[in-house]
């Protein structure tokens, strides 16, 4: 036997418990492991490490106490109730314009006048007939006191057999002419002072006067201008001015036709003007008009002003609020306040705190409250209105926490 058989041969074996040398690409793994560690450490540090999860929030709003009320809302367009073309009942040209826009007439004031020289000489003539009519009458009178003489006259000589009956007959047939003759002077006069009257009224078609109090809206026509009872012939004007009663101002609301049992006639109302929404007005549903728009689906109903003032305007769009039994009528008058939930409230370190939402981080912030009405509370100071605050805050809850809204 050679002596390479009694060499040890374990160097041969392989040792498959030896660990593998590290390679380029492993080295890289634990480089981008650290810089994700390191990425981490960061973020908990700048973030504080703290996140609350999802929150329930609420509004500060702009209120008032008659909103807390309110039982619904509706919109529509004021409305004059009383409203007038006023317009001459003759046909004529303009010949007297008194009115503009905006100005404020009462009933039976003259607005205008169209030219009337024809029917006022169609009146001088009635009074002509009219005194020559009189001057019958007392013809008549005179022939009637004639005749009475002559019949007494002759009734007296008839007596006595000195004049025979034909005498006497043909002054009591003179008496009865005369009787007829007076009662048709007199019929003549009824009739000539009718053609007066008429003659009058057709002066004053003339005239264009006011059918009520009210303000002038609009001017239709100019002196010089043909005016028409109907505005029918060609080139002429139908009316003058368009006028309306300003007392008779309602807001003609429009009201879906699910929620129409909600309102009942004599029910408070707020009234807001969209041009002016700082302004409340007073009011009460003064009809439900019965019948429905089927193309809507809604039911007007109109709400009317308790009082109103030289902002309120025909035409203007409006909002109701239509006010449940509790509300307070004085409250309509009241400004608005900014109120936020009740539920927002907490009390920490012996004062009353909200938190406010912003960027997804809440902010701590001291508040101080006015009066309560309902769910919601009015603030004096700390936060402003459209801001969101945290309903219910947990306990844990402090400024810097990121929160997400529900």
């Amino acid at each position: 036997m050679s002596s390479t058989q009694n060499q040890d041969l374990s160097f041969l074996k392989i040792n498959r418990n030896q660990p593998e040398p590290a390679s380029g690409n492993g080295k890289w793994f634990v480089l981008a492991g650290s810089a994700v560690l390191l990425i981490l450490l960061v973020w908990f540090l700048t973030s504080n490490g703290s996140s609350a999860g999802p929150v329930e929030t609420g509004v500060a709003i702009l209120s008032t106490p008659a909103q807390e009320n309110s039982v619904m809302v509706a919109s529509g367009y004021i409305v004059a109730q009383r409203k007038a073309a006023v317009a001459s009942k003759g046909t004529g040209r303009l010949e007297t314009l008194l009115v503009i826009e905006g100005d404020k007439v009462v009933q039976g004031q003259l607005i205008g006048r169209i030219e009337s020289q024809d029917v006022e000489a169609v009146l001088d003539q009635a009074k002509a007939n009219l005194n020559m009519s009189i001057a019958g009458l007392t013809t008549a009178q005179t022939e009637l006191e004639e005749s009475k003489l002559n019949l007494e006259r002759s009734k007296s000589l008839f007596d006595r057999n000195l004049i025979s009956k034909s005498e006497h007959e043909n002054a009591e047939f003179r008496n009865r002419r005369a009787v007829s003759g007076l009662a048709s002077a007199t019929a003549g006069i009824e009739v000539a002072k009718a053609a007066v009257r008429s003659a009058e009224v057709g002066v004053e078609n003339t005239n264009i006067r006011a059918p009520f109090t009210g303000v002038v809206l609009t001017k239709n026509a100019n002196v010089g201008e043909v005016i028409s009872p109907f505005g029918a012939a060609a080139g002429s004007r139908g009316n003058v001015v368009m006028m309306a009663d300003m007392t008779s101002l309602e807001v003609e609301a429009e009201v879906s036709e699910s929620n129409i049992q909600k309102i009942t006639e004599g029910m408070a109302c707020e009234i807001m003007l969209e041009a002016y929404p700082d302004s409340r007005y007073q009011g009460f549903v003064n009809k439900v008009v019965p019948t429905a728009d089927r193309a809507k689906a809604t039911v007007l109903t109109k709400v009317r002003f308790r009082k109103t003032d030289e902002k309120v305007l025909p035409e203007m769009r409006a909002k109701v609020n239509f006010l449940n039994d509790k509300a307070k009528t004085d409250s309509v008058q009241e400004s608005p306040k900014l109120t936020i939930p009740v539920a927002s409230v907490v009390t920490r370190n012996d004062q009353k705190v909200v938190f406010v939402l912003s960027n997804g981080k809440v902010n701590e912030r001291p508040v101080s409250l006015g009066s309560s009405a309902g769910s919601r509370v009015e603030v004096l100071s700390g936060v402003e209105a459209g801001e969101r605050v945290v309903l219910r805050p947990d306990e844990s809850l402090k400024s810097g926490d990121e929160v997400g809204d529900k």
